[in-house]
């Protein structure tokens, strides 16, 4: 073989190789996700589960893609996308006006908020009582900035993880944990001795967080939740998780 045939077999090798690489990606969606916070997302028994896993699951299997997991820290979800390193972000995300700007987001799958999470025997009875104490917040979520803002004379601990965050109450080094609530609900019911406080701080959606540079992969969710919603498997996703709390 000359050396020209060579080389057009080498590069039509190439081109039928990114081909390949490039169906391939079709078939699959890449989504980064922090599993450590029940009962959106978490790892059991080494496998990740939880309200979000199985819902995009689900509308993976409608929408005919697999799904690629890549686990991260929460304030690592975002830069993720932005990077090109993933399609997009399922976390327990806020749908907020600053990340709308970097990300497009998908209809709203979940109605959630912010609560504090303290122990009944504690100084916290109300959100008034905040002003003052040490409150724990996890890194990157908007706990962060809303505390910064809302309730400047509270002492944050930011910590990395979510389970840290719990614990911190939990052994009393801190009075209380702001953070979304149904993973408060569900650390509250495992520890009869901390309670989350009636009155709820935000009402949030929360959303899938998707690259600006695809609005197909966005109106696909979208198109998919919506058969979800219609066909009952996104209700059974609810009650399974949830208690039919929606």
């Amino acid at each position: 073989m000359t050396l020209r045939k060579s080389i057009l077999a080498a590069i039509v090798a190439m081109s039928f190789s990114g081909f390949a690489a490039v169906s391939q990606a079709a078939d699959s969606i890449r989504i980064v996700t922090d599993p450590t916070f029940p009962p959106m997302e978490f790892t059991k028994s080494g496998q990740r589960t939880g309200f979000d896993i199985e819902l995009v699951e689900a509308l993976g299997k409608e929408m005919g893609k697999k799904i690629e997991w890549t686990d991260i820290d929460f304030k690592g979800l975002i830069p993720a996308v932005l990077s090109g390193r993933a399609d997009a972000a399922v976390s327990a995300i806020y749908i907020t006006d600053a990340r709308k700007q970097v990300v497009d987001f998908t209809d709203s799958y979940y109605a959630g908020g912010l609560v504090v999470l303290t122990r009944k025997d504690g100084p916290i009875k109300t959100l008034k009582d905040l002003d003052g104490h040490k409150v724990s917040v996890q890194v990157g979520t908007k706990s962060v900035s809303f505390l910064q803002s809302q309730y400047p004379k509270v002492q944050r601990v930011e910590v990395e993880k979510n389970e840290e965050m719990f614990n911190l109450v939990a052994i009393n080094r801190a009075d209380a944990a702001v953070t979304g609530k149904p993973a408060a609900k569900l650390y509250a019911q495992a520890h009869p001795d901390l309670v989350v406080l009636d009155q709820q701080i935000t009402t949030e959606a929360y959303g899938i967080a998707v690259d600006k540079k695809q609005p197909e992969l966005t109106k696909a969710f979208n198109d998919a939740l919506k058969r979800l919603k219609e066909n009952g498997v996104y209700q059974k996703i609810v009650d399974k998780w949830f208690e039919g709390g929606q």
